[in-house]
């Protein structure tokens, strides 16, 4: 039964083959395409933010439509118009929906800043002014509409400070939108093969008033010159749509099964590629070491997920199986002793590798 959802989700990811095999019934997910209409958020030339979202959202969403015909999509948009923040998120809510997914194209002054990142509603321990820039252009787009003071409770996007009424907020799906976060951030990185900006926690409106798991995904820089080409070209918009699709199909089968990944997808590696970079452990199994770098078609690849490595001493260090969950790896880790007797698990905080017991304690699971 593994190999054969391994099979079918390879050929989904290579042919987009259809299938109905990991949907749930009466699943409910929004996709909100960023910006639009008057608002045309970042821009870079001709290249506008608005455009290059929808564009994602309206594949991710046909993806899921033909593939998962239990599963109920619904847009915040569907076409260049413009929605305020507050009624994106009211839209989720009147829909009772299940999941909500915020599609964003990201810019920065620095031209040579790149790559994807992911966030959900928060404020960071170690916040950084990256973070609250993030969110504050992001937010800015309350400036096209009318009375928004009075709508978003007095917060101004023109002042950080504003970033305060994020700090105190408790969200009861923090869990399940960090879970989220870290499979679309994993197959933006290995499937879309994006440059990895990490999982972050920041202060969006869009995701203020979601009653349910919300992400915010930024697909790039259009203010950098190769992800505005890669962003606005059909390859780069399919493979950005299909690696949203894959990790929405891989939450669902996990929220339906209440397992670990259930699917395995040989992806290339990457080096020091870290699922989560918001001050919170992540485990792995190491299998394998090497004095070269493996082709992602290698044999002793196969059969495994989440397949990333890190160089150490001059060589490079396999291990799959990334997750902030120490039971979600040692199950993993029964998996892959089958073909790797000699498998062990390692925890990484950030970049920097870190003893179990530490790890674990940071997770908060002694």
């Amino acid at each position: 039964m593994r190999l054969f959802r391994s099979v079918t989700l390879l050929l989904i990811l290579l042919f987009g083959a259809s299938t109905d095999l990991f949907c749930a019934d009466q699943f409910v997910v929004v996709l909100d395409a960023g910006h639009g209409g008057k608002d045309p958020g970042a821009v870079n030339g001709k290249a506008q933010e608005k455009n290059i979202n929808l564009n994602v959202a309206l594949k991710v969403g046909k993806l899921i439509e033909e593939n998962c015909k239990d599963v109920k999509v619904i847009y915040t948009r569907k076409s260049d118009t413009f929605i305020e923040l507050s009624k994106r998120a009211d839209i989720a809510n009147k829909a009772d929906a299940d999941l909500f997914i915020s599609i964003h194209t990201n810019s920065a002054t620095n031209k040579s800043a790149y790559g994807a990142e992911t966030f959900l509603l928060g404020v960071e321990e170690n916040r950084t002014s990256a973070n609250f820039n993030v969110a504050i252009a992001e937010n800015k787009a309350i400036l096209y509409e009318s009375d928004y003071e009075t709508t978003y409770a007095g917060y101004d996007p023109n002042s950080a400070e504003s970033q305060i009424i994020f700090e105190f907020m408790q969200n009861e799906h923090q869990k399940e939108s960090l879970k989220f976060a870290s499979i679309v951030q994993n197959r933006l990185v290995n499937t879309a093969q994006r440059h990895n900006r990490g999982v972050h926690q920041a202060g969006f409106l869009v995701l203020w008033r979601s009653a349910m798991p919300s992400i915010l995904i930024e697909l790039g820089f259009i203010s950098n010159a190769n992800d505005m080409k890669y962003m606005t070209s059909q390859k780069g918009m399919d493979e950005l749509s299909q690696s949203i699709y894959l990790a929405f199909n891989e939450y669902l089968t996990e929220t339906r099964n209440g397992q670990n990944k259930t699917a395995s997808v040989v992806m290339e590696s990457k080096p020091q590629t870290e699922v989560i970079t918001a001050g919170i452990p992540v485990f792995k199994v190491q299998f394998l070491t090497s004095k070269t770098v493996l082709g992602k078609k290698d044999s002793r690849l196969s059969g495994l997920s989440d397949v990333e490595y890190y160089k150490d001493n001059g060589l490079y260090k396999y291990t799959c199986g990334a997750t902030t969950d120490y039971n979600k790896i040692q199950a993993t880790k029964k998996e892959v002793n089958k073909k790797y007797k000699d498998a062990f698990i390692v925890a990484f905080l950030g970049e920097k590798r870190i003893s179990i017991d530490e790890a674990r304690r940071l997770a908060g699971k002694n």
